[in-house]
C-alpha cells in the first residue's frame, strides 16, 4: 500500500529536523560588577548569586546538546537593551536573577557584627515574561514548561507576585512584567527567573548549596528543552477529497 502525502510530509520534517543545528540559549546574568543588585540577608550581592547559577544553567544546558550564548558573564554590560542586543542569533533568551522583597516587609538583625535586613513572608521562584514580547506565544509556552519542571523537581512557586503582577500561569509560577528592557528589547522569546529569594534566611543558604543549584538548573534546562523542540507544523489529516471531471 502506498504513503499517503501527509506520511512523506512528516517523514520529510523529521529528517529536517534530524539535521537541524542545536538550538543555542543565551543565558544572561542579571545586575553586574558596578550595579551588583540586591544584597541577601547576609549582605552577599545578587549578582554573585546570579553569576554562579548561570554558570551552572549553561552546563546543564550544554549536557542536553543545546549550544550556549554567554550574556554579562564577567558582569561588564551597564546596558539593559545590550543584553538582548548581544543575544541577536539565539532561539531562546533567559535571563538569570534572585529576588528581594520591598522595604515594608524587611525586618533586621545581626550578621557578622553589622546589621543586616532580612524577610520571613516571601520565598520561592518565579518567571516573567513581557505580553509586549515578540514571540510571546514560545515566550509563555516556555516559561510553563520551566515551571513544570521545577514544580516536578520539588520546587515552589512564590505567590507574592501575585500582588503586583497579572498571572500567565499562576500554578507553574508565571507572571506578567511587561516593562522588563531585557524582555521587550529583544528579537527573540525570553524569559526572566528568579531563582529565589535571597533576603530569606533559610533560602539564600539553599540558593548558595551547590547540589541544590544543580538540582534547579537541571530543572530550568529540562524545560527549555523540551519546549524548544515542539515545533508548530500544520500537516494535513488526509488527502483532499477527489471531485469528478
Amino acid at each position: 500500500m502506498p504513503f499517503r502525502r501527509p506520511t512523506i510530509f512528516a517523514l520529510l520534517l523529521w529528517s529536517t529536523a534530524a539535521l537541524a543545528a542545536p538550538a543555542l540559549v543565551a543565558v544572561d546574568v542579571g545586575h553586574g560588577v558596578k550595579d551588583s543588585g540586591a544584597l541577601s540577608a547576609r549582605g552577599r550581592p545578587e549578582f554573585e548569586f546570579n553569576q554562579v547559577f548561570a554558570g551552572v544553567l549553561a552546563e546543564a544546558l550544554r549536557s542536553r546538546q543545546l549550544n550556549v550564548a554567554e550574556i554579562n558573564f564577567a558582569g561588564d554590560i551597564g546596558s539593559l537593551a545590550a543584553r538582548p542586543a548581544q543575544a541577536r542569533g539565539s532561539d531562546f533568551f533567559i535571563s538569570i536573577h534572585h529576588d528581594s522583597i520591598s522595604e515594608a516587609w524587611l525586618q533586621f538583625w545581626d550578621w557578622d557584627g553589622r546589621e543586616a535586613s532580612y524577610t520571613e513572608v516571601k520565598r520561592g521562584y518565579g518567571i516573567f515574561v513581557s505580553a509586549q514580547n515578540p514571540d510571546l506565544s514560545t515566550s509563555l509556552r516556555c516559561a510553563s514548561t520551566i515551571g513544570a519542571m521545577l514544580r516536578r523537581a520539588g520546587f515552589v512557586p512564590s505567590t507574592w507576585h501575585g500582588r503586583r503582577h497579572l498571572a500567565a500561569d499562576a500554578e507553574n509560577g508565571v507572571w506578567y512584567y511587561d516593562n522588563l528592557v531585557v524582555l521587550y528589547r529583544t528579537t527573540l522569546p525570553a524569559v526572566l527567573f528568579e531563582a529565589g529569594v535571597i533576603k530569606h534566611r533559610e533560602e539564600e543558604l539553599e540558593l548558595r548549596d551547590p547540589e541544590r543549584q544543580a538540582r534547579m538548573a537541571d530543572a530550568v534546562a529540562t524545560g527549555i528543552a523540551a519546549c524548544l523542540s515542539v515545533r508548530e507544523i500544520s500537516v494535513p489529516a488526509s488527502d483532499p477529497p477527489q471531485t469528478s471531471p
